[in-house]
């Protein structure tokens, strides 16, 4: 998709029953690990976005065979994967674009010796070291470069060891790569101060299935067997829980009745009862979550009376990719509550679009916002604004459906690398979302 811009009419009223996509943070992982097989490998419920596809196009590059069997579901095959493509300008120019190529680096070091990499891209949100990642793999016997000039990473490694590492931060993706690197070495890998996500746990399973010895999967403490090969196996991604938070804050900030189908709920940890204590109302029917339509939703103090405070922290706690919509959400809230993001250093700098838009938003400093709820009393106004990141971009979509007038908004490829088809989706509920070119 060319990157282009929304007209979004505001005072939306939505209705209906939508179905999440599949994770896009599980899809990224478990599509890199095909390169540790030779066998074919099916994975369904991939969603169809700009990220995935840009790492797929990356698998075909290096001579994966890559078959859509149909719009979200593919088999891959690596048995014939071309090693000079690594060098090539072509697969330099497309890894830089997405932040998932890093997670290409632990399959081929575990099973070619080797790995390539420039400094990936993705979003704009403060600094996200690597420094996780080539601390694994150095613990596992692999050499490191960087190619300062050039802003390249190479590594080497023919004769990896399993050892002990434990993780200075809780990093998913940084452990997602060691544990890829894991199943193929020899010996025995032990990871403490493991990220424990679902889609963590799905990557593991799926690996287990294709062979792998991984104990300790669900905890903080992973300790893999190094296996000669792993073969095929049949694979289906989670729902994507930050797409499910998303649809319940795009209910709750329209005043709208949505039905989220198949969610996995077991799966979504603390996240609906962080939404319950904005004072929005949930349901549960099975693996269904239905949010009411609700005029007023008041925020919970704490039990001592003092003001609520939301924060992210690595799962099992509230995810951070959550907090940009929780803060829209609590502008027309009736009271108030403090945003306290812990993870990243600019992911609340797009509140200066709300506060333009009329909501009552302090910045504390980088990491911190209190916003003091309007309780609908005054309405966000339209503007025109910029998406700077995939969640903030979705954030600022749903407060332009619940604003007054008619709000644009451009560098919609941000929302389009985590969103399949948002627009064309919202539209079907009642939603006007026009989408237009640059």
């Amino acid at each position: 998709m060319s990157n282009g811009s929304f007209l979004v009419q505001g005072n939306c009223s939505l209705s209906g029953n939508v179905t999440p996509q599949g994770a896009k943070n599980e899809a990224l992982q478990v599509i890199s690990a095909v390169l540790l097989s030779k066998e074919e490998i099916t994975i369904s419920n991939i969603p169809d976005i700009i990220d995935v596809q840009k790492l797929i196009s990356l698998l075909k590059g290096l001579g994966v065979k890559v078959i859509r069997k149909d719009t979200n579901t593919y088999s891959f095959q690596a048995d014939d994967i071309n090693l000079d493509f690594f060098s090539s300008k072509d697969y330099l120019n497309e890894a830089k674009k997405i932040r998932g190529s890093v997670m290409l680096m632990g399959p081929l070091l575990a099973r070619f010796g080797k790995a390539y990499l420039p400094k990936p891209g993705g979003d704009k949100i403060g600094r996200r070291r690597l420094d996780t990642h080539f601390n694994g793999f150095i613990a596992l016997g692999a050499e490191f470069n960087y190619i300062e000039d050039k802003d390249e990473f190479f590594l080497s490694g023919e004769n990896l060891k399993g050892t002990y590492i434990h993780m200075e931060e809780i990093s998913v993706t940084g452990t997602a790569n060691i544990v890829m690197t894991a199943a193929l070495t020899e010996g025995t890998t032990t990871i403490y101060n493991a990220a424990c996500e679902p889609y963590l746990q799905q990557l593991c399973s799926m690996l287990v299935s294709m062979g792998a010895n991984i104990q300790g999967i669900g905890s903080n403490l992973l300790t893999i067997n190094g296996v000669d090969s792993l073969g095929g196996c049949s694979h289906r991604i989670l729902p994507d829980m930050i797409e499910i938070g998303s649809w319940i804050g795009l209910a709750a900030m329209t005043q709208s009745s949505l039905t989220i189908e198949n969610v996995n709920l077991k799966a979504l940890g603390i996240i609906p009862s962080v939404f319950q204590k904005l004072g929005i109302e949930l349901s549960f029917d099975n693996d269904n979550i239905i949010v009411p339509q609700q005029d007023i939703y008041e925020i919970k103090n704490f039990i001592d009376g003092s003001i609520l405070t939301i924060y992210d922290a690595p799962w099992p706690g509230f995810t951070p990719d959550l907090l940009s919509i929780i803060l829209v959400l609590a502008t027309q809230a009736r009271g108030s509550v403090l945003i306290h993001q812990k993870m990243f250093e600019s992911r609340l700098f797009f509140v200066d679009k709300l506060i333009e838009m009329g909501a009552q938003i302090i910045l504390c400093d980088p990491h911190r916002a209190t916003v003091i709820g309007l309780e609908r009393k005054s309405q966000l106004r339209a503007i025109k604004m910029s998406s700077p990141d995939i969640r903030a971009g979705v954030s600022l979509l749903i407060a332009a459906l619940g604003a007054n007038g008619t709000s644009r908004i451009d560098n919609i490829q941000q929302i389009d690398r985590g969103y399949q088809q948002i627009d064309v989706r919202l539209n079907k509920l009642g939603a006007n979302i026009e989408r237009i070119q640059a």
